[in-house]
């Protein structure tokens, strides 16, 4: 049995690499991404210097939510491949010493599911396997009545939908392909687990449970007067007991799991997160990302409030540390926009703005996860029209966005700055037609930007983002005052008006690591230039050493800077 240190040794010394099946590489010419097209990329991803691999859904599926609306646990999607193709790839992996992390959907399955067909049939058994609440006897599929509560699912709409054959509403926190599980049920918790235990027997290394905080709903159905119904369904009242006898019945306790907590607290992810709870080994949180949301509305545009994200960063580094919790570090995955696109001034500063918001997680305490194209500094597409979008969420809000009053136009600026298909683009891989992702015609279009941002030109620079995000694994893996030490946030001075300043150390014994970031287009001076003083440069993304000016240590537009003082 590991000690927590060592454990904290081990988890602070990996690097995630997440891959969004579709779109990563397709090795058979039909425009989607598939398994054989991993597997052609492993030295690529091996000369990165990654630990696992976070594989998208790629079981079998009508693909309504491009994968997460599983339709069998236990097979491969034919359009991405066969199950000996996976096989391959986990041998090819273990070769290089790269693990795979499957990504498991267990709030809810696709309604073509054997389960769910099932229950349309009125068998009681898979009813039950459901969040089923029957409708008003006198219901009809003219006029259902009221549905059981007023929630609004994730994906717009009312988070229900009525079934005449049965007269029954059915629960979809998401789309409505996508039903939601009955986890109260222990012969649903019991199938699950023996899904874990499939994919273990089969060598997979990780696993990451998507939304997995949503899946213990309350007893009592009400009406949500105050929002959208999340606060009755988030962090539910069995959750971390769930969580727990799911880990303990599949055998995965101790091994690299995550999950994906929507809408949660600091103190719910110190339970998720600390080993004693034997829950996961780390929690992702998206705080970070709702900081640009105007009143905490996605689908409404402000500026970025970066006095907020730094405060959010301070307290979940600092408490998540404080109590034995354990952060999954990341700004980006296959539901948010390019972090580089969204956060910086990829116009003028394309490559500072990558590397700076790299750098600015990467030192920090915790797990760092890098996604597909971010190691390249990919972009947000740029598209000019809805029909270059393929998400459901975006058509279905760009659709919303004009019911509530909005214009095309600015309907369509505001689908372009949030959809979830803005990092879904094939990854550029040369600049070659359609990026070298594919022979044939992409799924989605590539950015225009393939000609000049891709992996060909970059791995052999050293100048390069990939060449940045390459030396970051190897600080993170060569520095254990990065995988293990404490941190703590360091406040500007005041009055050096450095609001857009991250700054933190990290400490281990007499070591001592100083990392700042300037997250805005200016310059900023927030430490006198001693602060500098004695200190080893250890990242930078600017040449030559550190800046000074009249006293005062100068972070340059998008400047990172870590500084090291060994004991």
């Amino acid at each position: 049995m590991e000690s927590t240190q060592e454990r904290v040794r081990e988890l602070g010394s990996k690097v995630v690499y997440q891959i969004y099946v579709r779109s990563f590489n397709d090795s058979n010419a039909d425009g989607i991404g598939d398994l054989r097209g991993i597997t052609q990329r492993l030295d690529y991803l091996a000369g990165l210097g990654v630990d696992y691999l976070w594989l998208t859904p790629f079981f079998k599926s009508p693909q309504n939510d491009n994968g997460y609306d599983v339709a069998d646990y236990r097979s491969v999607e034919p359009m991405f491949g066969t199950m000996e193709d996976f096989d391959e790839l986990s041998q090819e992996a273990k070769k290089r010493g790269i693990g795979l992390m499957l990504d498991m959907v267990f709030n809810h399955t696709s309604t073509e599911h054997e389960w769910f067909q099932k229950a349309l049939t009125g068998d009681p058994k898979y009813l039950a396997y459901y969040k089923f609440v029957d409708a008003a006897p006198n219901a009809c599929e003219e006029d259902p009545g009221e549905p059981p509560t007023n929630w609004v699912s994730k994906f717009g709409g009312n988070a229900w939908q009525y079934v005449p054959s049965l007269n029954k509403w059915y629960l979809h926190l998401f789309d409505r392909t996508q039903a939601d599980l009955n986890w109260d049920n222990p012969e649903v918790r019991h199938e699950l687990e023996d899904v874990v235990r499939f994919w273990k027997a089969k060598g997979v290394s990780g696993f990451r449970f998507d939304v997995v905080n949503l899946i213990s709903k309350p007893a009592e159905l009400q009406n949500d007067y105050e929002g959208d119904g999340r606060r009755f369904y988030t962090d539910g009242p069995h959750i971390h007991e769930y969580l727990q006898e799911l880990v303990r019945e599949s055998g995965i306790d101790g091994m690299i799991t995550v999950g994906e907590m929507s809408s949660t607290s600091i103190a719910n992810c110190i339970r998720y997160s600390n080993p004693e709870c034997h829950e996961l080994a780390m929690a992702f949180n998206f705080h970070h990302l709702k900081v640009d949301y105007d009143h905490g509305n996605k689908w409404a545009l402000q500026p970025a409030d970066l006095g907020e994200l730094r405060s959010l960063f301070k307290s979940w580094q600092e408490e998540m540390t404080a109590a034995g919790g354990w952060n999954a570090l990341f700004w980006s995955n296959h539901d948010q926009p390019r972090p580089n696109s969204r956060f910086g001034d990829v116009q003028n500063h394309w490559y500072q703005t990558t590397t700076a918001l790299a750098a600015c997680t990467h030192i920090m305490r915790g797990t760092p996860y890098i996604y597909q194209g971010e190691e390249l500094g990919m972009t947000n597409p740029g598209f000019t029209s809805i029909d270059q979008y393929r998400d459901v969420e975006s058509i279905n809000y760009y659709r919303i966005l004009q019911d509530e009053g909005k214009t095309p136009e600015e309907a369509f600026h505001i689908v372009a700055e949030r959809s979830r298909d803005d990092s879904r683009t094939p990854v550029q891989w040369d600049a070659t037609q359609n990026a070298g992702f594919t022979t044939g015609t992409p799924w989605i279009g590539v950015a225009s930007n393939y000609t000049t941002i891709n992996a060909a030109a970059e791995v052999a620079d050293p100048h390069s983002p990939y060449a940045f995000y390459k030396h970051l694994i190897e600080v993170r893996k060569a520095e254990p005052v990065i995988q293990e030490g404490d941190v703590r946030f360091v406040d500007a001075d005041p009055g050096t008006d450095s609001e857009g300043v991250i700054a933190y150390e990290r400490t281990l014994g007499a070591t001592r690591v100083l990392a700042m970031t300037n997250l805005t287009s200016h310059d900023c001076a927030p430490f006198a230039a001693s602060v500098a003083n004695g200190g080893e440069v250890l990242v930078s993304n600017y040449e030559g050493a550190p800046l000074a000016r009249e006293g005062r240590l100068v972070l340059r537009p998008f400047e990172t800077l870590a500084l090291i003082w060994r004991g």
